[in-house]
């Protein structure tokens, strides 16, 4: 399409009175589009500037949204004139339409980009909600949620020392700044004696994402008090947006009857968890809870969230051997009871059980794990799996022993390939050692340590022969 007949498009655009028709809207974007990638966004932008065009830009300009995005975030030399054109038309455009857009382009994020697309388009997000004057609520939880879900496919840094190297940090700053105009909305009208239902509802949003954001990232993620940190700096922000919008926290922790608009289910027992976890262990916010409540009865009520929070972190987080071997071994003394009749389990029979499995029966860095360092847990781990195949009779009534041999079969194969890995290694070692007797007493120490080893390798692999005898044994059955 030449330039005469782009301006005479452009000009029937400006004059008709009709609203634009679905073809004139993919014909924008085309236009729009070709000026972006050409080079050309001083044009563009001087384009949308022009009063003389405000119709045209208002009812079809978000069609632009895409392609400038897609721009900024290569960084382009045109970055500016992007950014601008990006500003303008959030702030121009239909509201509706733009916050329609600007929705699909958070959810259509790729991986590789979700800090970036975030960072550049929660303020814009913003700024349209915020001009909306219907609905608003609905859309600050519809914003919320697409934010949320986004940020839920970053990996949370568990340690001070881990670099966060997907920007979750800079999102969370994002959506800290994002919100805060919608808390002081709400701190504002809840001075009055009557609360709209907008407001209520505007409310409800804002806690719905707090308790989300209690559970993921904050319950995984590993706090340092008082430090500069942006986990604890939004940890901080959320107990005190949870303060705003909720009112006391004993509301939320310790009185059933008045936990409005959260569900007593596992996700929201998490995030309570989480909320008693930064209250009472790393204090945030305890100016704001009452001093009424005695020690005792403050334990008492917080004996559920301990218990949350071990069933759900021990076996994950505890990163000891020999914890988690002591958990696999109490899995297999549950499973023994549960057997027995009229004690039965769903967490330790049927598809529960595949879930504890599915934990257990894994390794922490694939073929690169330290076997001896994970010693204690993959021994009781394959302790576990003999007693499962030997009790096969009972289990194939609950309906697991078609997943039992899948996890059998990728475990056994993996050690498999851990073992022939570390006996290279610790045979090399074993060779050099005895090639370099320098000092007797540390050859001597050194010797036993690598020989212990082997042995330890001896010993998982007796145990792999013998669940592949009763693997066989139970199929000939």
């Amino acid at each position: 399409m030449n330039e005469a007949q782009v301006n005479d498009m452009i000009q029937r655009w400006v004059s008709q009175q009709k609203s634009p028709y679905p073809e004139d809207y993919k014909q924008f974007q085309r236009i729009g589009s070709a000026c972006i990638s050409q080079g050309e966004t001083a044009q563009l932008l001087k384009f949308i500037q022009d009063d003389n065009n405000k119709g045209i830009v208002k009812s079809m300009g978000c069609t632009l949204l895409s392609p400038l995005l897609c721009q900024i975030l290569n960084k382009e030399k045109n970055y500016n004139h992007c950014q601008t054109a990006f500003a303008y038309l959030t702030e121009t455009c239909c509201s509706k339409r733009a916050f329609r857009s600007l929705l699909e382009l958070i959810k259509d994020t790729n991986p590789g980009v979700i800090s970036e697309t975030t960072v550049i388009l929660t303020p814009h997000l913003q700024t349209v909600v915020l001009r909306l004057n219907a609905d608003q609520a609905v859309c600050v939880g519809q914003s919320l949620s697409s934010l949320h879900s986004q940020l839920s496919r970053l990996p949370v840094p568990y340690t001070s020392e881990q670099e966060d190297l997907y920007g979750l940090g800079r999102c969370l700053f994002a959506l800290t700044a994002f919100i805060r105009p919608f808390v002081e909305k709400v701190k504002l009208n809840s001075s009055k004696w009557v609360t709209a239902k907008e407001d209520e509802e505007l409310r409800v949003e804002l806690l719905k994402f707090c308790m989300r954001s209690l559970r993921e990232p904050l319950l995984e993620a590993h706090l340092c008090r008082n430090s500069t940190s942006p986990l604890w700096m939004f940890a901080n922000d959320i107990m005190m947006t949870l303060c705003e919008v909720q009112g006391p926290l004993p509301d939320i922790l310790f009185f059933n009857s008045l936990r409005k608009h959260i569900s007593d289910n596992d996700q929201s027992v998490e995030s309570r968890a989480c909320v008693a976890y930064l209250l009472f262990v790393q204090q945030i916010t305890t100016d704001s809870f009452p001093a009424v409540f005695s020690p005792v009865f403050i334990l008492q009520c917080n004996m559920q969230y301990i218990d949350q929070m071990l069933n759900r972190c021990m076996l994950k987080t505890s990163n000891h051997s020999g914890i988690e071997g002591f958990i696999v071994k109490n899995i297999r003394n549950e499973v023994e009871f549960c057997l027995k009749y009229g004690n039965k389990n769903k967490w330790f029979l049927g598809p529960e059980l595949s879930l504890l499995l599915e934990l257990v029966l894994c390794f922490p860095h694939g073929s690169e794990t330290d076997l001896l360092n994970n010693m204690d847990k993959i021994m009781e781990s394959l302790n576990l799996l003999r007693y499962l195949l030997l009790r096969g009779k009972e289990l194939t009534i609950h309906v697991i022993w078609t997943e039992l041999c899948r996890f059998r079969n990728e475990y056994v194969k993996m050690l498999r390939v851990c073992l022939t890995l570390s006996r290279a290694y610790y045979s090399s070692q074993l060779k050099s050692l005895q090639e370099d007797r320098k000092l007797k007493v540390v050859f001597f120490c050194m010797f036993q340590v690598l020989q212990s080893a082997m042995v330890t390798f001896d010993l998982m692999e007796s145990l792999i022969f013998r669940i592949e005898e009763i693997t066989e044994e139970r199929i000939k059955i």
